[in-house]
């Protein structure tokens, strides 16, 4: 193993003040607080464990702090190194009474499943996490479980991907299959892309796995397990293709009432997938497509908190923080969720096809004065500049809104599209 430089928490620990790290109990979060969407998963993460009792330690980037780890022991290490954060999860379970580890990021997932088996910390373990990271052991396990997924091949050599295309017809997505947010995801829609695809993948195509592109209607469903029960789930359909976040706003509408048959049967899959992947306790994002023949296929699942703004439609909609739901579960046998079933949510990415410096832009305080709307962020500022979008949460922000049915919360989302304004100067 190389050398890894030594972390070092926020205060230098005297004797006393190890001692009584030591034998108090502490969570340990791993956080990236340059994603700023991941902010109040951390805080409702903190707020969880210290209203039971329990202190939290905190795993930063390196060169990075976070204003809303003040005041907590925090370390550092380069997170994109699983070795380094192995040794330092070492480290600080050498110094603290580590009860549990909560990774908040899909690439986090892996190394604190590793970094638990190192010190048998309770929780998602390895041989099931990589049913969660690695989307070839992730659809194999689902077949195995008698779920429909995509059909697919490994890029071995340009051919074969070429007749692999020509077998399920195009388009045909290829995607890394330890990837996230359709970061380096291609849609390819013939040869001539499939051409360009190729030459963009290089000598990664190793990291990389080709699939049908499957017709239908996207659900997701967003689950909170304890013990191998699931103790909360909601549905939500997509109302948009992720794959066209370029060209078109991302939204989701949650699905609680009259539910149709196929939702039904997307819910029970999604119990088929969560028990036989392997999650005991924690939360779980997976998403399902409905073919027009009824058909459903399983697309992926990540052992994490819905991404974008899904936490906080999942708390205006049902009333729970679904990553602090998540750290009362682990640390809590007897807890359950209390939620409220409530109006329909739904949630919107805010987006714009301005690129350059921002000149001005609606506020969160302006769109949550329009009709229905019940929370709101938007991360951009004047002087920020626009560039082309490279992955599906490459966003300027996002609002929540309620409305009576999935008609209504469409009409709102599209008031608030109208309402929502920049102006840039120049190009990026």
């Amino acid at each position: 193993m190389p050398a890894v430089p030594p972390s070092t928490p926020a205060v230098p620990l005297v004797p006393a003040v190890y001692e009584e790290h030591r034998t108090t109990p502490a969570i340990l979060v791993i956080h990236r607080p340059a994603a700023g969407r991941y902010t109040a998963q951390f805080r409702a993460v903190v707020d969880a464990a210290a209203d039971l009792g329990v202190g939290t330690v905190v795993l930063l980037p390196a060169g990075q702090e976070a204003p809303e780890a003040a005041g907590l022991p925090h370390y550092h290490c380069d997170l994109d190194d699983t070795a380094e954060v192995r040794a330092a999860v070492g480290r600080i379970v050498a110094e603290h009474r580590i009860e549990r580890i909560f990774a908040l990021f899909e690439g986090d997932v892996l190394p604190a499943s590793r970094a638990r088996k190192d010190h048998g910390i309770p929780g998602l373990l390895p041989a099931q996490a990589l049913h969660f990271r690695d989307k070839n052991v992730m659809h194999r396990r689902a077949e195995e479980l008698g779920v429909t997924v995509a059909r697919s091949c490994r890029p071995d050599t340009l051919t074969m991907v070429a007749d692999f295309a020509d077998e399920v017809g195009y388009p045909v997505v290829i995607k890394p299959y330890a990837g996230w947010a359709c970061g380096n995801t291609y849609r390819v829609d013939d040869r001539a892309e499939l051409d360009v695809a190729w030459a963009a993948m290089g000598d990664d195509r190793h990291e990389y796995r080709v699939e049908e592109f499957v017709h239908g209607t996207e659900f997701h469903v967003d689950s909170l397990v304890q013990r191998d029960d699931i103790v909360f789930e909601q549905l939500s359909r997509y109302t948009y293709s992720v794959l066209d976040y370029r060209d078109e706003p991302g939204g989701t509408i949650s699905r609680k009432y009259d539910l149709t048959p196929a939702e039904w049967r997307i819910l029970e899959l999604n119990g088929v997938i969560l028990r036989g992947f392997g999650l005991g306790t924690g939360v779980a994002h997976a998403e399902f497509f409905l073919r027009d023949d009824g058909e459903i296929v399983f697309g992926e699942a990540g052992a994490r908190a819905g991404g974008g703004s899904i936490v906080p439609a999942v708390l205006a909609g049902r009333g729970i923080n679904l990553a602090g739901e998540w750290c009362r579960l682990e640390l809590d046998p007897g807890h359950r969720p209390a939620a409220r079933l409530g109006p329909e949510i739904g949630t919107e990415y805010l987006s714009s096809d301005a690129y350059g410096t921002i000149t001005s832009l609606t506020s969160a305080a302006e769109l949550a004065t329009l009709e229905g709307v019940v929370d709101a962020e938007v991360w951009k500022r004047v002087g920020d500049v626009l560039a082309p979008p490279t992955a599906s949460n490459d966003v300027l922000g996002w609002y929540v809104c309620e409305g009576r049915d999935v008609e209504e919360v469409g009409a709102r989302f599209a008031t608030v599209r109208d309402a929502f304004r920049v102006r840039t100067g120049g190009r990026p």
